[in-house]
């Protein structure tokens, strides 16, 4: 054990993030206690393992640290003893252990160490000994006291994932999730598969010095690349609008408010009402009066379940259109529509249509959502921005539309023309925000209520 001037140590480039909640924590204990566990660095003082710790100690303002000196004969070896390190902490996010996973077996490798398919562990050609004998993914999994499925997985999510999407992935909530890393990294995976083979051939076509085919292979491998990117976008996109739609199903349930809409005839046919950003109309939503109130630049509409459709306008309206129907409903909404359809969906007993005019690929990971409210709590995560418009031209039974809007930041252009459901909607929106609606004249103007 030595103690080391803390400016004379060496940190690498590679280094993963510091948590700066880790290194709060840190000081707190080195303060009170003293360090534990001394750092780890080699001969020519690079930092092997302790950046936390080393971190720590330099904002405590201390001079020197305890550490361990290892010899290792090269930075091959010193960088696989710093993996090791961090993979045994257990201190990483799943998105960051597998990203280690993945660069402890392409060291392996390089080192000659780590055994392939149909490799007889005992010979090389000609009966030569291997010394040391090479290593199996469950022995390489049991080093670092990982099971063989997790080793896998983890290099599955490293591997296959497009380095694009690691790039968002990286700094958000899903960084930290195993299971959503894996659904992410498996879509897209006949492309991936097309876009490896084409590279394969470009490297074959350039070695026989036939440019021209290298040259055709390369844009196809780009191509496939792309669809790879788009398909694990879609994914990721999908996962973080499940995620969100779930734990909105989670808010603290709605109070009531005294001073409310308690009166159905206090709402009647033509009226529009303010609810903070949001317009609600009363009556006939494929009519003139109720499209002449709609944003031109909607990034959604949603249409609920109804027996009725009149709402083709929807398409010309919002860049995507969503509409969900029940089994008996189905049959009648799709003889009656004419938008350009992009893919379906059947969330439990719900059909979910998407269109619009650019394409949209479908999801390709499993959708577990439940029920109305968090079908569409989902589609505005999946297809809208917080601030974007959101269209809704039926208001359901509790106008849940409106309230995922008022939730998630969007701003809603809703309508009906049942009074009591416009009414109810109302309510429930008050209830939600302690705050009173407002109606306005045809003109924009509020009125007092």
């Amino acid at each position: 054990m030595s103690s080391v001037p803390i400016d004379e140590i060496k940190i690498g480039a590679n280094r993963r993030p510091l948590s700066d909640d880790t290194v709060t924590e840190l000081m707190k204990s080195i303060d009170a206690n003293g360090l534990l566990n001394p750092i780890t660095i080699d001969r020519k003082r690079n930092l092997i393992a302790g950046l936390h710790r080393l971190t720590a100690c330099k904002q405590l303002g201390l001079k020197k640290i305890e550490c361990n000196i290892v010899n290792y004969q090269d930075a091959e070896q010193a960088r696989l003893a710093e993996i090791d390190e961090n993979l045994i902490r257990n201190e990483l996010k799943a998105f960051e252990r597998s990203e280690l996973l993945l660069e402890r077996i392409e060291i392996l490798e390089r080192m000659g160490r780590r055994a392939k398919a149909g490799d007889n562990q005992h010979t090389l050609k000609g009966g030569e000994m291997i010394s040391p004998p090479l290593k199996t993914n469950l022995e390489i999994a049991k080093e670092i006291g990982y099971s063989e499925r997790t080793l896998q997985q983890g290099l599955q999510i490293a591997r296959d994932t497009h380095p694009e999407v690691k790039k968002i992935i990286k700094g958000t909530a899903i960084a930290e999730r195993h299971t959503e890393l894996l659904k992410v990294a498996r879509a897209g995976s006949k492309e991936r598969a097309s876009a490896e083979e084409a590279e394969k051939a470009v490297e074959q076509a350039l070695a026989k010095g036939d440019n021209a085919e290298a040259e055709k292979l390369a844009k196809w491998a780009k191509q496939a690349r792309a669809k790879q990117k788009e398909s694990q976008m879609v994914a990721l996109k999908s996962t973080e609008a499940q995620r969100e739609a779930k734990l909105l199903r989670k808010k603290q349930p709605e109070v009531e408010l005294v001073k409310v809409v308690s009166n159905s005839s206090l709402v009647k046919q033509g009226e529009e009402w303010m609810l903070g950003r949001h317009l609600v109309y009363c009556g006939d939503t494929a009519g003139k009066e109720y499209i002449k109130l709609l944003p031109s630049n909607a990034a959604l509409a949603i249409a609920t379940l109804s027996p009725s459709w009149n709402h083709d306008y929807l398409i010309e309206e919002a860049q995507v259109v969503a509409v969900l129907r029940s089994g008996g409903q189905i049959y009648d909404f799709c003889r009656s529509q004419q938008m350009p359809f992009q893919y379906e969906l059947l969330l439990g007993n719900i059909y979910v249509g998407i269109f619009s005019y650019q394409s949209i690929s479908q999801p390709q990971t499993a959708i577990n959502i439940e029920g109305v409210e968090g079908i569409i709590a989902y589609l505005i995560n999946l297809y809208t921005n917080p601030n974007n418009y959101v269209i809704a031209p039926f208001m359901g039974k509790e106008g849940d539309v409106l309230i995922a809007c008022e939730r998630t930041g969007r701003i809603c252009f809703i309508g009906d023309e049942n009074p009591e459901l416009v009414r109810r909607g109302i309510t429930r929106w008050q209830n939600l925000t302690s705050r009173q609606a407002q109606k306005t004249s045809s003109t924009g103007y509020i009125k007092s209520t």
